[in-house]
């Protein structure tokens, strides 16, 4: 839908900025996308402009009203977005932050003696919140352990030492590691079959820009999001939360509403460039289906997406033209195997002989932006029981190209010598 449509692929490279040139480094290609995805330039636009507003959003003032409404209709963009017909929606300080928030109210208010599931595969932004808080709470962790060969943890593993004293769980939509997706519905489902009222929390933030979202599918209380990965900005984050824990005790002024999870002045334009990153996906729908509903047209877009960013990382695995792919380089490993039809669109490999940030310096001097992830607090849990130090991450968007990827790969086929 993407692929076959040069037109189209130039229109969805229009819309964002620094596509193919760098202010600081000049022209390159951008391969870095789960690092933060490229800026949308409407959200640029947007943030510039009410940046300059200087009043408090709700006040009885035509600005404080109409900002007012700006954030009113972006959190109704978010539940068409993401699929919700309950809960609600608010901004944090990021992602990760926010997922805290979420993990110390679940842990804080289970039942003595309780425990909290997670899985190895997750992100320090869940396991560290739910270790801590499970600590502090006085309750039992169980770590389920993820498959190192293919990058995954399944319904099947966490139904394995699941049981009915289980009161918060969490769950890695995707790995920022290994680009591998994990069926929340199928996990979620094989912890309620257990433990019925478990608060579920889902890590969404490496997921979110490939498309796809559907919480009312998914049966979780907690959904958190970075919108600097989804063609957005830094500087907040997005949860969304079920009707039951926005009402359960948690951090909040005195004498508020008892559902307020917000802090202090909202920040309007936040709002404003999550409706223009949906507008952006509305209107790809649009281009890829005939489809005239906005959430039909979001789910085309996901589709879409989801389909042409793998068949780029089909093509930096199996080759383009007369270039190998990175599955016939012997010099090349791939994490999580070739052939895993979890991947959105993410490939991390090393490079037998050279260290990954040697391998890293060597594309970026050839005008190609990729990342070295280390064994480290952020990577050791993946790569330590593989014996890694580090690799290199490729992840790339459906703005890419494949003659980007032919350009990847010719780089990374000369690294033999």
């Amino acid at each position: 839908m993407i692929k076959d449509n040069p037109d189209l692929i130039a229109a969805i490279r229009d819309r964002f900025a620094h596509v193919e040139s760098c202010p600081f480094q000049g022209e390159r290609i951008f391969f870095e996308n789960a690092g933060g995805a490229l800026t949308l330039k409407k959200v640029a636009e947007t943030s510039a402009f009410y940046a300059a507003i200087p009043d408090n959003p709700g006040r009885i003032n035509p600005a404080g009203q109409g900002t007012q409404n700006v954030i009113n209709k972006a959190k109704a963009d978010l539940g068409v977005f993401m699929n919700t017909s309950s809960g609600q929606f608010f901004a944090g300080e990021s992602g990760t932050e926010l997922l805290f928030r979420l993990i110390r109210t679940a842990c804080l208010v289970a039942p003595e003696g309780a425990k909290v599931i997670g899985s190895s595969i997750e992100h320090p932004a869940t396991r560290s919140a739910a270790r801590r808080w499970a600590g502090i709470a006085g309750l039992d962790y169980v770590n389920v352990q993820h498959d190192d060969a293919s990058g995954l943890v399944t319904a099947e593993d966490y139904a394995a030492l699941m049981t009915p004293d289980v009161a918060v769980a969490t769950i890695l939509h995707a790995s920022p590691v290994t680009g591998m997706g994990m069926d929340v519905a199928a996990i979620s489902a094989a912890i309620r079959t257990v433990s019925p009222d478990c608060l579920i929390i889902v890590d969404g933030i490496q997921h979110a820009a490939h498309g796809q979202l559907d919480l009312d599918a998914y049966n979780v209380d907690g959904y958190a999001i970075s919108p600097y990965k989804v063609f957005s900005r830094h500087g907040y984050g997005i949860a969304w939360i079920s009707d039951k824990l926005s009402a359960l005790p948690h951090d909040m002024l005195i004498d508020a509403p008892a559902t307020g999870w917000e802090f202090g002045t909202r920040d309007s334009g936040s709002y404003a460039t999550m409706s223009d990153v949906i507008d952006y996906f509305i209107w790809l729908g649009g281009e890829v289906s005939d489809e005239a509903e906005p959430r039909k047209r979001i789910e085309a877009a996901g589709r879409a997406i989801h389909a042409y960013e793998t068949q780029l990382t089909n093509a930096m695995i199996n080759g383009v033209g007369n270039l190998p792919g990175l599955r016939d380089m012997d010099h090349i490993r791939i994490l999580a195997g070739a052939d895993n039809t979890a991947r959105e669109g993410l490939v991390s490999v090393v490079v037998d002989g050279v260290p990954s940030e040697q391998a890293v310096e060597t594309l970026n001097q050839q005008g190609i932006r990729t990342h070295v992830r280390k064994a480290d607090h952020y990577s050791g849990n993946v790569l330590k029981p593989l014996g890694l130090s580090d690799c290199i991450r490729i992840s790339l968007c459906h703005y890419n190209t494949e003659q980007e990827v032919a350009q990847l790969l010719a780089v990374l086929k000369d690294m033999a010598a």
